[in-house]
């Protein structure tokens, strides 16, 4: 892999949220036991330490919805189910950053409303004016959430690594197909390499 620059560098965590990541989330059923089973939280904490550490940015993307969902387009069956199971409003702890993937103070909370975190947001305008040049991705899923923010940081202009095991999907088959995937657009590393 190569040397990562970490004074312009930004570790993004995608969907640290109970409702994606916790067996209650409206979205639990489908990654919290992949999330457990894997360790991927603790490693994405490591990651984000390592950055800290070494002078790098780190930002974590949130999914919340005003009360009566004014906000939310339901154009796909998961965004009609947040919905109807009156979920990501923004003042729901549900919606918070988890513990488990250690936010500190100076870390960056960007909150949108669509699957990529760039979409309707100042993730790129809080980048750019860091100077960062690479975007280190953890989060979940691979194949929804990390994959849309990952292209997009791509047309972006940014340099991406994927953090393999700081990462999950619903399955250990979509995970790795979108690693392969995610692997023609920048470099996959592990926990262990970055931090």
């Amino acid at each position: 892999m190569q040397r990562i620059d970490w004074e312009h560098t930004a570790v993004v965590g995608v969907h640290w949220q109970p409702e994606v990541v916790s067996p209650d989330g409206v979205f639990g059923p489908f990654f919290a036991d992949q999330v457990a089973r894997h360790g991927v939280a603790a490693n994405a904490a490591r990651v984000a330490a390592a950055a800290r550490a070494a002078g790098g940015l780190v930002v974590f993307t949130r999914v919340a919805y005003r009360p009566g969902y004014p906000d939310l387009i339901t154009n796909t069956p998961s965004f009609a189910m947040i919905a109807e199971r009156g979920a990501f409003l923004e003042d729901d702890p549900k919606t918070r950053i988890v513990d488990e993937v250690g936010r500190q103070p100076g870390d960056v909370v960007v909150t949108g409303t669509r699957l990529g975190g760039f979409s309707g947001t100042e993730l790129d305008l809080i980048l750019r004016g860091r100077g960062v040049r690479t975007v280190v991705f953890t989060g979940v899923a691979t194949n929804l959430a990390v994959a849309a923010t990952a292209y997009q940081a791509v047309d972006n202009g940014y340099r991406i690594v994927t953090v393999s095991d700081a990462c999950t999907a619903a399955t250990d088959e979509l995970h790795e197909a979108y690693l392969s995937t995610l692997g023609q657009l920048g470099e996959i590393a592990t926990t262990g390499e970055i931090a």
